[in-house]
């Protein structure tokens, strides 16, 4: 049985009023309130995508992004600010990589 969208909304706004009052509230970084408020903000945003999919054919222009901690630390490895301390270089004809000025 598929699930109303519209109460699958409801849901999801609750969740969003949650989730702020836990953030405004926080009691330390590492505040738990915070962690499963987060986590019914994403279980009634996935409800509701997948009611209004199923129901109108319809989706919202959000997706969740999936957690893994490797990428995490790839995407520390590779920061932009890092690429600013790079030479830059330009490319001859043949694609052969040439330091500017020479």
């Amino acid at each position: 049985m598929a699930i109303d969208p519209r109460a699958a909304l409801d849901r999801l706004i609750a969740a969003l009023e949650a989730h702020y009052t836990a953030v405004a509230t926080r009691r330390g970084e590492d505040d738990p309130a915070v962690d499963d408020a987060y986590d019914v903000l994403a279980d009634a945003f996935e409800v509701y995508d997948d009611a209004l999919g199923t129901v109108h054919g319809e989706a919202t222009p959000f997706y969740l992004a999936e957690e893994d901690d490797e990428d995490d630390e790839d995407d520390d490895a590779t920061d932009d600010d890092d690429l600013d301390d790079l030479p830059e270089y330009a490319y001859d004809d043949e694609d052969d990589a040439v330091r500017p000025g020479s």
